[in-house]
């Protein structure tokens, strides 16, 4: 079966957490993220799932040329920044666009999907 990567776009200028949303709005997401994750595990098709925190706390490493180079922040200045992700299982791209739709759903918000490379003669 085909992994697909379902990734949560944020808006840059904002960095969004957890911490910065109402806790109403906050608490009722959950509860449909724990649904649709429930749903995704029962069928199978859940690999995994997690949040990430703003860019402004990521550091790049470069280790490409003789000794690594640490740069504080995001490997590249974007509008939007990938907030959090799932990877699931899915028969093919009909069944994780379903899929997808309901984790837009459940989250209020756009989701990309995109299958995984396979290994050249896997």
């Amino acid at each position: 079966m085909t992994q697909y990567f379902l990734s949560l776009p944020h808006d840059a200028a904002e960095e969004p957490t957890m911490e910065s949303m109402d806790p109403a709005e906050l608490q009722e997401m959950i509860a449909e993220v724990g649904a649709f994750n429930t749903a995704l595990q029962e069928a199978g098709a859940f690999v995994t799932a997690g949040g990430l925190q703003p860019p402004s706390s990521a550091t790049t490493v470069d280790y490409s040329g003789d000794s690594p180079v640490l740069t504080p922040g995001p490997f590249v200045e974007a509008k939007e920044y990938l907030g959090g992700f799932w990877i699931i299982e899915a028969e093919n791209d009909d069944v994780a666009i379903e899929w997808t739709k309901q984790a837009s759903r459940a989250l209020r918000s756009r989701v990309e999907v995109r299958a995984l490379q396979e290994q050249p003669g896997a």
